[in-house]
């Protein structure tokens, strides 16, 4: 603490007060990509770090289309009638071309985005794979710093790289949609293995009897497609963003689900699992960012690039190419021979 700068421990204190503006500061702050803003976000972290880890953290993903806004608005506005207090960590897909995003989830949650016990937080993909934000994770630790009790991180949808989100949550909700054709084709290997529960959504009016036999077709799926793993085979529900139909019963699942693993230390080992694959994506991350800015690896990596697209060189030689490069860099300048005098 005495190595904190005074604004800092302030804005701790507000967080762990509650103060949703400073919640709003704070993740601006870690979003920043300016090595001071870095620094004192990273203090930051340290001093509220102790005051999260309480939250259920929920990633939900589906399809463009099948109403990820619209389920959020509905089961968080459910959530915080019930005493709840819930945070929205909401991914708008950056554009490749120019790097801008809309960000467009405070309008398509209206309801939920003036709720005092809400809070929404649209933020920009980056290019980051998975659909989530580069500061999504440290962005949740806020929020259940600042006491909100369920986190909900929605993604972009982009399919099997969703995988980063599921290594930040507890729970992974996939949303899907009635009358999509053939169920077992359209259920991915790869998806179901990071599906914990998977609801079919808009099951109201015309295709609420059509949801329910989507409903049918995906869980008999699961059984071709998971026979011998029944325990862990992902429930398969029915709900609707619109009525609100199946929602509470949604929950309860979810209820379930995180007390049976929290009771058996999975979810404990499940965080210190997630935890240390964020050590090693941000270590790796960070050693590329080295490698760019030193130049002697970076001229190397040009030529290496260069002659792997032509097909003479091979990738893992290049690979140690760079690296001796970089490493010959980093050894100190040997010191001068001393002149010795007539």
């Amino acid at each position: 603490m005495t190595n904190i700068a005074p604004v800092t421990a302030d804005l701790a204190r507000r967080l762990l007060a509650g103060e949703r503006a400073a919640l709003a500061r704070a993740i601006t702050l870690i979003e920043s990509r300016r090595p001071d803003h870095q620094a004192e976000a990273q203090a930051l972290l340290r001093l509220v770090l102790p005051h999260a880890g309480r939250a259920r953290r929920i990633g939900i993903t589906g399809v463009p289309g099948v109403g990820k806004s619209s389920f959020i608005e509905a089961f968080g506005t459910m959530l915080t009638g019930a005493g709840h207090k819930v945070a929205v960590l909401a991914v708008d897909p950056s554009s490749t071309r120019t790097g801008g995003s809309i960000l467009g989830d405070k309008t398509r949650m209206a309801r939920l985005a003036t709720d005092p016990a809400a809070f929404v937080r649209p933020s920009p993909s980056a290019g980051m794979l998975g659909g989530v934000a580069r500061a999504t994770r440290e962005a949740g630790l806020l929020c259940e710093a600042t006491g909100y009790d369920v986190v909900l991180v929605e993604t972009v949808g982009v399919g099997q790289s969703e995988t980063s989100v599921a290594d930040m949550v507890d729970l992974f909700l996939v949303l899907m949609l009635p009358g999509a054709g053939d169920e077992l084709q359209g259920i991915k290997k790869g998806l179901i293995e990071l599906a914990d529960l998977i609801a079919v959504n808009k099951a109201d009016g015309e295709q609420r009897l059509a949801a329910e036999q989507a409903r049918r077709h995906y869980a008999n799926a699961l059984r071709i497609l998971l026979p011998e793993d029944a325990a862990s085979r992902p429930d398969v529900l029915t709900v609707s963003a619109l009525t609100g139909a199946g929602l509470p019963e949604l929950w309860a699942g979810m209820v379930r689900w995180l007390d049976r693993m929290s009771a058996t230390g999975q979810l404990d080992q499940k965080r210190r699992t997630q935890q240390l694959r964020w050590l090693d994506a941000l270590l790796h991350a960070r050693l590329l960012e080295l490698l760019a800015r030193d130049p002697g690896s970076a001229a190397e990596l040009a030529r290496c690039r260069a002659e792997v697209a032509a097909g003479t060189e091979t990738p893992l030689r290049a690979v140690e190419r760079v690296l001796a490069a970089f490493a010959a860099d980093q050894k100190p300048n040997p010191m001068p021979t001393p002149t010795l005098l007539p």
